[in-house]
């Protein structure tokens, strides 16, 4: 039997994650490292003796939870072998974690189990309920593997330098920028977007590090309900990193 097909086999690596292709990851589980936390239904196959926890709670998660209502559908992945994550064929990037790293639930595929996972939110510039946004934030050493739709834009933030982008677009930013939610000028137009413009949420960010944002302000994939979801915008998906 001959087909292109059979150029799309397994890449070779000795990495914890490899790219089997931009919108397809391979990762490597061992015994003798820490677990690899993954969302929920993002296994579309695996070799080996691999285990699989859907009901996963970290102790720190637990607590947020209670404190916030924010949950993350977690599992934990442990034993020997290799597994294939994907997640409606979004585009998937490869992350240290480094000075650290902010993330919202939403946009993180998978990360090392040893990581530290903390909830933040950001400040809403107008006294509105609700209208920050609740974001992981990941330190420690390791790696975490980040969603966008479509190939992302990367933007250095300096003291010179402040950057405003649209809550709806963000992915990341590194953990050290100082964040604010800004809304529209009048009080009326909090929930709706900018007059003409369709301008909505805003997020600015201060001092030094890097800003990720994708090409698209729809909802991520696994929130669309039906074609009538296109074009629907989202509070803040909001995602952190430094490089330096």
């Amino acid at each position: 039997m001959h087909s292109t097909l059979f150029a799309h086999t397994p890449v070779e690596s000795t990495g914890r994650y490899t790219l089997q292709n931009p919108q397809l990851l391979k990762v490597q589980v061992d015994q003798g490292q820490s677990p690899i936390l993954a969302k929920q239904g993002a296994m579309v196959a695996f070799e080996g003796q691999v285990d699989f926890d859907s009901q996963y709670r970290g102790r720190n998660w637990r607590n947020v939870e209670r404190m916030t209502g924010e949950r993350l559908e977690l599992m934990r992945c442990k034993g020997s072998g290799t597994v294939y994550l994907a997640s409606f064929a979004q585009y998937l990037h490869v992350m240290e974690v480094g000075r650290g790293l902010t993330a919202d639930s939403t946009s993180v595929l998978a990360f090392d189990g040893s990581l530290g996972v903390g909830i933040v939110a950001v400040d809403s510039a107008v006294g509105v309920a609700s209208a920050g946004a609740y974001n992981l934030e990941l330190t420690g050493t390791g790696q975490v593997v980040l969603m966008t739709s479509g190939e992302p834009l990367v933007l250095e933030v300096t003291p010179e330098n402040n950057i405003c982008v649209d809550a709806d677009a963000v992915i990341a930013w590194s953990t050290a920028l100082r964040t604010q939610m800004q809304a529209p000028t009048s009080s009326s137009a909090v929930w709706r977007r900018k007059g003409a413009t369709g301008e909505g949420w805003e997020m600015q960010f201060t001092g030094t590090g890097h800003v990720l944002v994708q090409p698209s302000e729809l909802l991520p994939p696994q929130f669309l309900r039906g074609a009538g979801a296109f074009g629907l915008g989202l509070r803040g998906n909001s995602l952190g990193g430094s490089q330096s």
